[in-house]
């Protein structure tokens, strides 16, 4: 990736989390300015990234999937942050996956040159810019989803006969009630059908995505993402025997979010032979988070049985921090931040550090006695109990659940040490 750029931008007065005399100061001179999120140098809320926890859950990952064989597109929509996908990049991720040609367009900036869409290509001026690029960039790799023979059709029809290069596309696999993807067998084999006729399209492999299954029972979930993959299984199969892959000696299966990568990196493996690239989509590994990423890597170990073929754990590695600006009546603070601030669509922040400069050296853990009950849009109502004596001008550090919705409320995210000493920023391209 090509971040130079990034770090050689200052920072502008307008911009949401600076300190009010950084303006002008470039991301690479962050690091000499000595700040201390502890020391208040930082106006808050502020969210904040530990540069260990960052770097211990990319070299997680790399060596779950390699001990797999299995490969890594990060989705990039949880950061939107080249330099972060750079770090992924430099930990051997195969590839960037997107969502939208918005945020493939992003990522073209700043020099991905392998790229998963796992969605569907339909508007025209997307399908004008990814033809252009394919035509511009003889290096660049891109893939779609295709789950219709309707869809099939409007994109080789808006690709036209200009292109040199086929699109190469994956067959993607639904389920009734589910999101995009082939309802059953009959429709997957007539999308597939459609698009071998099509002059300008090329097959390159079968995608599902699993992660719709999440529920409280943790059992019914895995056991459904079981049988979910037996619809990949079956048009893969029909697809082989037909000769409609265009590479048949590389095909690429591809589903794996941030909840169940461990089931598909066992399971998938098991469809194909050596012609089969296994590609995961995990995002949210990356930071991981406190609450519902948690959960689910506390349901990977359980499925893991004491087998995981790595030491260790992802670890919650964002951080929102926030004043206690006002105590209006016994138990009851309310904070500098709210939905403007951090994620609230899954779980409420949990309180997980404490600081007060005046009588602590270091956040005090929390593990109790405090509980986030709603936001406003730059509030927070946080209840506690009596053994808990908060005043006006105290830190707290939250835990947050997702961490695409926190991302994508910033522009800039600090990356800080243990002793919360700023060492960079990282921007955000939402």
């Amino acid at each position: 990736m090509n971040i130079d750029e990034i770090l050689a931008e200052p920072i502008f007065e307008v911009d949401k989390g600076p300190p009010s005399t950084s303006a002008g100061i470039t991301l690479a001179e962050i690091e000499a300015q000595q700040w201390n999120l502890l020391n208040e140098d930082l106006p808050l809320p502020a969210v904040v990234i530990k540069q260990s926890l960052l770097e211990h859950n990319a070299r997680w990952m790399r060596d779950f999937l390699q001990q797999h064989d299995v490969l890594l597109a990060p989705h990039g929509k949880t950061t939107m942050s080249p330099q972060l996908l750079d770090l992924q990049m430099r930990h051997g991720a195969w590839g960037v996956t997107v969502a939208t040609v918005s945020q493939l367009r992003v990522f073209r900036r700043f020099g991905a040159t392998r790229v998963l869409m796992a969605n569907q290509l339909v508007g025209a001026d997307d399908i004008r810019y990814v033809s252009s690029e394919l035509e511009r960039d003889a290096n660049f790799e891109f893939y779609c989803l295709v789950d219709s023979v309707a869809g099939a059709e409007r994109v080789s029809r808006l690709l036209g006969e200009k292109t040199t290069r086929p699109l190469r596309v994956l067959l993607e696999v639904g389920l009734s009630g589910g999101r995009t993807g082939c309802r059953n067998r009959r429709q997957a084999e007539a999308v597939a059908q459609a698009i071998d006729t099509a002059g300008n399209l090329a097959l390159y492999g079968i995608e599902c995505y699993e992660g719709i299954f999440v529920s409280d029972d943790a059992e019914k979930d895995a056991n459904s993402v079981d049988s979910f993959i037996t619809g990949l299984r079956e048009a893969f199969s029909y697809c082989s025997e037909n000769d409609l892959f265009a590479d048949p000696d590389r095909v690429l299966l591809s589903a794996g979010g941030s909840a169940y990568f461990d089931i598909i990196a066992r399971q998938l493996p098991r469809i194909g032979g050596d012609n089969v690239q296994i590609i995961v989509r995990s995002g949210c590994y990356l930071t991981h988070d406190s609450v519902q990423y948690e959960r689910q890597m506390d349901r990977i170990e359980a499925r893991a049985k004491g087998t995981l073929p790595v030491h260790g754990r992802l670890k919650p590695a964002i951080e929102v921090w926030a004043y206690v600006q006002s105590v209006p009546e016994p138990g009851l603070a309310i904070l500098s931040v709210g939905k403007r601030d951090i994620s609230y669509d899954i779980d409420l922040p949990v309180v997980e550090k404490w600081f007060r400069s005046s009588a602590m050296q270091a956040p005090r853990p929390i593990e109790g006695g405090m509980t986030v009950l709603r936001l406003n849009d730059q509030h927070a109502y946080l209840s506690f109990t009596n053994e808990v004596q908060l005043q006006v001008g105290d830190m707290l550090g939250l835990g947050i659940s997702h961490p695409c919705t926190t991302f994508d409320k910033w522009r800039l995210v600090w990356l800080v040490d243990d002793d919360y000493r700023v060492v960079s920023g990282v921007r955000t391209f939402f």
